[in-house]
Parts: C-alpha cells; sequence; structure tokens
C-alpha cells in the first residue's frame, strides 16, 4: 500500500509542475512593448485577477495622428490616443492570453485577439474577424 501511495504522490507533484510550468504568467507580458510598425507603445499589466490589459503610453509625433479620430464615437474622435485601451479581456489559457479584444485606432474598430509570448521574448499579437486573422511582433521597449 505505500508503494502506491508513494508512486501516486509522485505522479501528482509531477502534475502540478508541469500544469505550473505550461500556466500563463502575467508578469512575463508585463511591461512595455512597441507595436510593429513602431508607431507606439503599449504598457501591458494585470488588470484584474486573471486578465490582462494594455494601455497606449506613447504615440509617435511624426506617425499618423495623436488623436483616437477614426472611433465610431464621434464624442472620442478629439481624445489623445495615449491612455486609451487598446487590449482588455483576455484571460490565461495555457501558454496564451486568449479571449481578449484589441483595439485598432487607425480604422477605429475593435477586433477578436489572442496574445502570447514567443521564445524568442517578442510578443505574438493577434487580431481576428472570424477566420480571418492579422498578427503582429511586438518588441519590448523602455517604460
Amino acid at each position: 500500500m505505500k508503494p502506491l501511495i508513494f508512486s501516486l504522490t509522485i505522479v501528482m507533484a509531477s502534475l502540478a509542475t508541469a500544469t505550473a510550468a505550461n500556466s500563463t504568467d502575467s508578469t512575463a507580458v508585463a511591461g512595455s512593448w512597441l507595436t510593429d510598425t513602431g508607431s507606439a507603445v503599449v504598457d501591458i499589466s494585470l488588470c484584474e485577477e486573471t486578465s490582462i490589459c494594455g494601455v497606449i503610453s506613447w504615440v509617435d509625433p511624426n506617425g499618423a495622428s495623436m488623436v483616437d479620430r477614426n472611433n465610431p464615437d464621434e464624442s472620442l474622435r478629439e481624445r489623445p490616443l495615449v491612455g486609451v485601451t487598446m487590449l482588455s479581456g483576455f484571460k490565461a489559457k495555457g501558454d496564451k492570453w486568449k479571449g481578449g479584444r484589441i483595439y485598432n485606432p487607425k480604422d477605429g474598430k475593435t477586433y477578436k485577439s489572442k496574445v502570447s509570448l514567443n521564445d524568442d521574448g517578442t510578443l505574438k499579437v493577434k487580431g481576428c474577424v472570424g477566420p480571418i486573422c492579422k498578427t503582429q511582433i511586438w518588441t519590448r521597449s523602455k517604460p
């Protein structure tokens, strides 16, 4: 009986370790990220106990608009892009963040989104409309 209990304890400990290694760590994606075009920096942090969000913290002054001019809500078209929530509603699913939304200030639309950390330390950000998705690779930025 003791060998069986010992074996079960080893198996359970191994499963717990494997689960912890595969779980999504919000601190891994937390920080400042330069978008793929280099036109903005998004600060990602833990927003709720189990969710991440991202807020625009910098916009290239030589780039496009500094205001949210394409927002479908006319009353928001003059608000500065800095401070706008770009990523919201993400939940940890294994080694990815899923079920979230990404706001695209270039067209004023919000898309379903997934986020995952690549092995090279870059961030894979995917926005989708139905089965059609666009993937961007973001890099770490100084805050």
